[in-house]
């Protein structure tokens, strides 16, 4: 029996999915606040040089440039009390320590989509979300009590790596738990969370002006998620796959006993409907199975550039607050609130347009006004009325490629494909910063480079196969039989280029 039809037996749905849902969506809440944390906590305020209360006796020498400031500085605290800026004095020649922390942050994200992502395939989902969920809510109490900016950088890594692990924990949690007609729609909800969790950084960043207390703030609460973890549900797909199928069992009547359907769920067993799953059943897999058959090979190439594209890009414009001319709290609101139009367009599409032809639009239209966002500063609600755009169509990718990538990866490779495609985003969230230090010498170079990446990714995006309305895969041959049959469908001037690709992965998985 397919498992999509064990799920329909169980209730599909019912109220079990829509409850553990709900409480996996509610960190995602939290997950904008750290990621776009920075903002706040490393704001640059105005500043000078400290004048000495007692003028010095050595005379001054005189110098072509200005001379640095012995006494430290002051800074104008009415909008930003305290920050890592006001805290270390991270200006003038320590100005790129503020960029280094974030993109040390992201690069915690990136080993933990490495690292986190491979275990969960091997010790399960539910295990990797709760150890994320402690590493986070101790890493993050560490930072605001962090006594210097060696340390603060260090616990900053770390809570990077357990965001990027709880993430992909929730997205194959999620998706393996609801039936394919619902699976948009769900993934569309979580999306959301995390729309609304930006705009409550704004707000929480505003009533909680201190740096230390804002990061407190944002971290204490994963140790609340801890604690209810324990009622989810593992994964029943990855228990049947990963050889544990009599939990698996027991984990589906449980669920079939929650949405009152004990008597169907009684019916269930490892011989009547897991035969198929148990049959196909392979004692491990590893990082090698991503590029080991050609159809996989194909979608991870062309998903790892769809995720670095939309990653570099987003954080090229939502990581540039200051530079936009008004409130940083206003335009934090704005740069939220734009994702709710933005995604409930995408959401409709997704689920009757489809999902390749929905990345491909959002990815094109993206990169289509950041190039125009490239206008003179004078400009400055034009150039900002473009960025608070392109970034709602970048929102919508996130959407669409976190979905496609779920359902195109089959269950024993799904969290490590996903952490994969996870990797490739936090690299493009550690480039960005740097193409941006580019403005002071190119100030039309940033712009563009961001603006080329989501359509060379539309360009790619446009030769995966299509999975509207299809079942979640649960194993490498069953991905490799359903593409290579039917070819990925793509019209156009790229049919030809697709059908030459085609016949190249058919002669390969011939041999």
């Amino acid at each position: 029996m397919p498992f999509g039809a064990v799920l329909a037996q169980v209730g599909g749905l019912g109220r079990f999915q829509v409850l553990q849902t709900a409480l996996l969506a509610v960190p995602i809440l939290l997950m904008a606040s750290h990621n776009l944390l920075q903002n706040f906590t490393a704001a640059v305020p105005p500043h000078r040089c400290r004048v000495p209360s007692v003028p010095s006796a050595t005379p001054a020498v005189p110098s072509a440039t200005p001379a640095p400031c012995r006494d430290g500085w002051d800074y104008d605290r009415s909008v930003y009390v305290s920050t890592i800026v006001t805290e270390w004095d991270l200006v003038c020649g320590y100005r790129q320590l503020r960029q280094m922390a974030q993109s040390i942050y992201m690069a915690g994200v990136l080993v933990g989509a490495l690292v986190l992502g491979g275990l969960s395939d091997r010790f399960g989902r539910k295990a990797m979300l709760m150890w994320s969920y402690l590493q986070l809510g101790v890493m993050g109490t560490c930072t605001a009590f962090a006594p210097n900016y060696a340390s603060y950088c260090v616990f900053r890594f770390a809570g990077g790596m357990a965001l990027s692990g709880f993430g992909l924990s929730i997205a194959c949690l999620v998706v393996e738990w609801i039936p394919t007609p619902y699976r948009a729609i769900t993934v569309a909800i979580t999306g959301f969370a995390y729309t609304l969790g930006q705009i409550i950084l704004a707000g929480v960043a505003y009533a909680v002006p201190h740096w230390r207390w804002l990061q407190l703030s944002v971290s204490l609460p994963f140790f609340v998620f801890l604690f209810y973890s324990w009622w989810l549900a593992e994964s029943a797909r990855w228990l049947v796959l990963s050889g544990r199928a009599e939990r698996a069992v027991r984990v589906l009547q449980r669920v079939a006993a929650f949405n009152n359907r004990s008597e169907e769920g009684e019916k269930i067993t490892v011989e009547s409907n897991m035969k198929e799953e148990l049959a196909a059943l392979k004692s491990s897999y590893t990082v090698s199975d991503l590029v080991r058959t050609p159809v996989i090979r194909h979608i991870f190439f062309c998903l790892s550039i769809v995720w670095f594209s939309i990653s570099f890009s987003y954080y090229g414009l939502a990581m540039d607050l200051q530079n936009f001319g008004v409130s940083i709290y206003l335009i934090q609101v704005i740069f939220g609130a734009v994702d709710f139009p933005a995604k409930v367009v995408v959401t409709v599409s997704l689920s009757y347009v489809g999902r390749r032809l929905s990345l491909v639009v959002a990815l094109f239209l993206a990169g289509l006004v950041i190039v125009r966002r490239g206008v003179p500063a004078e400009l400055q609600t034009v150039r900002t009325a473009l960025a608070v755009i392109g970034k709602g169509c970048l929102s919508a990718s996130f959407n669409c490629v976190f979905l496609y990538t779920t359902e195109l990866y089959p269950t024993p490779i799904r969290q490590t494909g996903l952490g994969f495609g996870s990797t490739m985003a936090r690299v493009g969230g550690i480039v960005a910063p740097l193409v941006k230090m580019m403005d002071e010498y190119y100030p039309f170079l940033p712009p563009t480079v961001y603006g080329v990446a989501p359509v060379v990714a539309a360009v790619t995006a446009a030769f995966l196969p299509e999975t509207l309305n299809a079942p979640l895969p649960d194993t490498i041959e069953e991905v490799e039989n359903r593409w290579v049959g039917v070819g990925f469908r793509v019209k156009g001037p790229l049919a030809a280029w697709r059908d030459g690709w085609m016949g190249m992965l058919a002669e390969e998985r011939a041999l």
